[in-house]
């Protein structure tokens, strides 16, 4: 390239470089002038926003200041009423301290006027007083005697009238109360027995072997008295080998040694081996089926008698009673009939038909006890229950028929009923003449051992004993008392079947002589 290509090269950058040059003003200026006029119009919002601002700002501070006006009203409005009110409650309470002041005053004079009132009562009093201290004495110098010995007589007689009214009034209820109670009792019993109809048969302590013929007496007694005497020292018996025709007895006080003792001869004579090995063996086997009957007896009264849940041991002692007796009456049949008559006097009364039902067929179950066990059927029959866990109220008709501790239901007075009911029904017991004749003289010995008595007589076959008092050594009030007191004495220290009624006879006859 020559140097006319230079200076046009040079020529052409110079040019292009103005251009640039001018381009670049043109832009520039023309951003400066967008610049300037976006700026003056962010001055235009900005100076809008303040302005809006601020007139807001005023119009706030003007809505504050009328609240705060209208508050204020508000607080004035409620402070002058406060002030009214408190001014009238002020009026009121100066007008209730006048009032006061002025009762005060009042209640003042009156207190006056009574202590004036009050001396001349004092003073009038002590005047009567004195009066009624000259008014007694001149009554005692009349009547020649003092005020205690009028005071005494008067309560003397007071209390005499007082008796004899009380007396007619207690004979009054008690008469319509045992016409009523006697004629409900009558049916229920009535209704009872007939439902419970069972028969008695009267057993004795002793029992009576058959024999087949004479013969059998000699291989019983064996030779010189070996067999007998090994059966009885084994099952602790007394035979009676007597001139008793083709019979021997046995006399025991247990009735269930007595049992296995006669079941046990009874199966040697059948059998015909008689000697001392045989007999043990033969005690031993009835030993245990007797033991076998008595649980089964015990069984079949609970389902009799329709009581269910008892312990197998309660039940076991109360078979025992199969083999016991009470003036000749069979113990467990007694237990099963008191437990029907309680079952149906229960349902008549609306009482508990099962404690009842219970309470009858174990009422008598400490009777099964043996000698060992001390102190009373009823309270060891009672203990023997509770720990065989029968039901408290059962164990107390247990403990209580024969009051040896308080009933404490309507069941266990039902129980001691049917009890009295099964042991007094006729031909349900029986007793000696002699047991018969001492019952008799004891009751009528404690009949004459009171005070005031005298004759006394045992009727109805010791059913009753009538007292004949003296009229004038006890009234009418000191015979009921004597009535019970006998009827209580002979409950704590006799034995018998059923009750025993105690009547008192108190009669005055006025006798006179026309001369």
């Amino acid at each position: 390239m020559g140097p006319n290509g230079t200076i046009t090269l040079i020529l052409f950058l110079l040019i292009e470089l103005i251009i640039g040059a001018v381009i670049i003003f043109f832009v520039t200026r023309s951003l400066n002038a967008r610049y300037v006029k976006h700026q003056e119009e962010q001055d235009k919002k900005a100076d809008n926003v303040v302005q809006l601002a601020i007139e807001k700002a005023k119009s706030i501070e003007l809505d504050a200041r009328d609240k705060a006006y209208k508050i204020l009203q508000e607080a004035e409005q409620e402070l002058g009423k406060r002030r009214q009110e408190l001014a009238r409650e002020e009026e009121r309470l100066t007008k209730r301290r006048a009032d006061l002041d002025f009762r005060i005053e009042r209640l003042e004079q009156r207190e006056q006027l009574i202590n004036k009132r009050q001396s001349a009562i004092d003073k009038r009093a002590n005047e009567v007083e004195k009066l009624y201290e000259k008014e007694m004495e001149e009554l005692q110098r009349i009547a020649q005697m003092s005020t205690e010995e009028a005071r005494t007589i008067v309560l003397q007689q007071a209390e005499k009238e007082a008796r004899a009214d009380m007396a007619r009034i207690i004979r009054q209820i008690e008469a319509e109360a045992r016409l009523e109670g006697e004629k409900r009792a009558r049916e229920i019993i009535a209704d009872a027995i007939q439902r419970v109809a069972s028969e008695h048969v009267a057993e004795v302590t002793t029992s009576v072997v058959p024999l087949p013929n004479e013969e059998m007496k000699g291989r019983i007694v064996g030779r010189n008295g070996r067999n007998i005497r090994a059966f009885e020292q084994v099952a602790g018996v007394d035979v009676i080998v007597d001139d008793t025709p083709e019979a021997v007895t046995i006399s025991c006080f247990d009735p269930v040694r007595r049992e296995v003792a006669r079941r046990a001869l009874e199966r040697l004579i059948l059998d015909g081996r008689i000697h001392p090995a045989h007999i043990e063996k033969v005690l031993a086997d009835e030993q245990r089926q007797v033991e076998k009957d008595i649980e089964e007896a015990g069984q079949q009264a609970a389902f009799d008698a329709n009581v269910a849940g008892l312990h197998p041991e309660v039940l076991k002692m109360l078979g025992r009673l199969r083999y016991r007796t009470s003036y000749g009456q069979n113990q467990l049949a007694h237990a099963v009939e008191v437990s029907r008559l309680a079952a149906v006097i229960a349902s008549e009364l609306n009482a508990d038909v099962e404690v009842c039902k219970a309470g009858g067929l174990l009422h008598d179950l400490g009777k099964a006890m043996d000698h060992n066990t001390e102190g009373t059927h009823a309270s060891i029959g009672a203990e023997f229950a509770r720990r065989h866990g029968v039901n408290p109220r059962v164990v107390n008709c247990i403990a209580s028929h024969h009051h040896e501790v308080e009933q404490e239901s309507v069941e266990a007075v039902i129980v001691e009923a049917a009890d009295a009911i099964s042991g007094a029904r006729p031909g349900a017991r029986r007793e000696d003449l002699e047991q018969y004749i001492k019952r008799l003289r004891a009751l009528e010995d404690i009949a004459n051992s009171f005070k005031g008595v005298s004759q006394s007589y045992a009727i109805q076959a010791g059913r009753e004993v009538r007292i004949i008092v003296r009229p004038e050594d006890v009234d009418d009030l000191a015979a009921m008392r004597m009535a019970r007191d006998i009827a209580k004495k002979v409950e704590e220290t006799m034995q018998y079947p059923g009750q025993i009624k105690v009547t008192v006879i108190r009669e005055t006859r006025a006798v006179d002589y026309a001369k």
